[in-house]
């Protein structure tokens, strides 16, 4: 188990690596952007670099967010519940949310498989996009493993600590 918890924050702190890599690039091209405006002289696809860029962070942070409780979690029925009560909660949504995410990974992955079929590219820079979209797929399918670690913790008694 204490093998799968490190794999588990080895990858989503790599994915967030990733992600704050991408996000510099994004500041700095934000900024040569508009220091070329101001000569008029503005960067082509810049919005359209953002968008598939943004789609990138978003998913890559989405695992390690769940790692570090930083998402939005409305528990005010569930702490009045016993503390039993609330680990068999908490696994059920861990099955739910694991189910949802590996079906939206899954089908992310076969849209983009799609789009590599049909050489689908952007239609400002003519770059393929369906990278891009990979990327998303392996976002969510990280968050899957998350929540199957959270999963397997909540039956070994492990509690999970804010962070």
């Amino acid at each position: 188990m204490e093998l799968l918890n490190r794999v588990n924050k080895m990858l989503n702190d790599m994915l967030m690596w990733v992600a704050g890599c991408v996000l510099a690039f994004m500041i700095i091209l934000t900024c040569a952007n508009i220091f070329c405006r101001l000569i008029w002289l503005p960067i082509r696809g810049t919005f359209e670099l953002m968008g598939y860029l943004g789609a990138v962070i978003t998913a890559f942070a989405l695992g390690y967010t769940q790692i570090k409780k930083g998402h939005i979690a409305v528990d005010i029925v569930v702490l009045g519940f016993p503390p039993r009560v609330r680990a068999v909660l908490n696994a059920i949504n861990c099955v739910i949310c694991l189910g949802f995410f590996v079906i939206v990974g899954w089908q992310i992955w076969r849209y983009a498989t799609n789009l590599w079929r049909t050489g689908e590219v952007t239609e400002t820079l003519r770059i393929i996009y369906y990278p891009f979209t990979y990327a998303v797929a392996v976002g969510c399918f990280a968050l899957a493993f998350v929540f199957l670690i959270e999963f397997f913790n909540a039956f070994a008694g492990r509690k999970e600590e804010k962070k």
